[in-house]
């Protein structure tokens, strides 16, 4: 017997899951966040899952809490087996979880337990971690604390940024799930508890995160920069406007043997560049305020007091 499946998720990390779940199985329907103002022209705009759905023909609905009675009753209407989650946005209840008579299973971007919670890309790139991966996961009322079914790695290459290890994370999650589902589907799958003591957390990231403090290694700056794009994205201050930062690499100290002055400016190998706590910020691509973004030489040739 096939089983109805009702999806859960928002922004473009979702849309390889949806797409691989409507190719495997019958998608009674489909939840995720209301349109939001986007652009400069602050239009609202839907998020790219209810776009894929409507591609699809599977029913979108999108409540602003699941709490709200019309959601429960357009989710109990579908008759789901099984939710499935990826990134929605919203803490489901208990009622939510206990409502399919297989659960819900999250696709989490990460090698849980490590960095539960709602950013966990841009906490594997900031901390320097080497790999990372999926997990899917039965959940529990917890933030990403259910049991796990299965794991695969994704190693964080060296110039990755959230958005391109959040591009193979989420084709990984795909491909994890529907290897994982006939075997959970089937009682044959069991979830494994996860260790508490390796247990750390990714909270939600704020624009403010994003400020750069030279006091910081440029290894860690950099580090910055990649987690934190394309939000809540890198940035620090020039001539008292904020300039928004994109792509960076790490310099050597002009002179080693002269002690770092964090924060001055300079110029290095023909980009604009920051003195940190220890090495070279090198700005190879930044964007002044109300400007478009542009390379670091080009910013370079429009100023005179860098």
């Amino acid at each position: 017997m096939s089983s109805k499946i009702v999806f859960m998720g928002s922004p473009v990390f979702a849309l390889p899951t949806l797409k691989a779940l409507a190719t495997a199985y019958e998608v009674a329907g489909v939840v995720t966040q209301p349109d939001r103002p986007a652009g400069r022209g602050r239009q609202l705009t839907p998020p790219p899952v209810k776009q894929l759905a409507g591609e699809l023909g599977v029913s979108v609905i999108q409540p602003p809490r699941l709490k709200e009675p019309g959601a429960m009753q357009q989710i109990l209407a579908w008759q789901p087996d099984l939710i499935v989650v990826a990134a929605f946005g919203q803490i489901l209840r208990p009622d939510v979880l206990e409502l399919p008579r297989f659960g819900c299973i999250n696709v989490h971007a990460s090698l849980l337990p490590r960095w539960r919670g709602a950013a966990p890309i841009a906490a594997a790139i900031l901390n320097g971690d080497q790999e990372t991966g999926i997990t899917i996961m039965k959940m529990d009322a917890g933030i990403d604390t259910g049991g796990i079914l299965s794991q695969a790695t994704e190693p964080i290459l060296p110039d990755d940024t959230s958005i391109s290890l959040a591009d193979r994370l989420a084709n990984l999650g795909a491909a994890l799930l529907i290897k994982t589902l006939p075997e959970y589907l089937a009682g044959s799958l069991r979830p494994l508890p996860q260790d508490e003591t390796k247990a750390s957390y990714a909270p939600i990231l704020k624009k403010e995160n994003g400020l750069l403090d030279f006091n910081q290694t440029a290894i860690t700056l950099d580090r910055q920069v990649r987690a934190y794009l394309p939000w809540p994205g890198a940035f620090m201050f020039w001539q008292g406007q904020p300039l928004k930062i994109h792509r960076t690499s790490v310099g050597k100290q002009t002179n080693e043997d002269e002690p770092a002055n964090p924060g001055q400016f300079i110029r290095y190998q023909g980009y604009p560049a920051v003195q940190t706590r220890h090495g070279v910020l090198v700005l190879e691509s930044l964007q002044p305020a109300g400007k478009r973004v542009m390379t670091g030489k080009a910013f370079l040739q429009g100023v005179k007091d860098w």
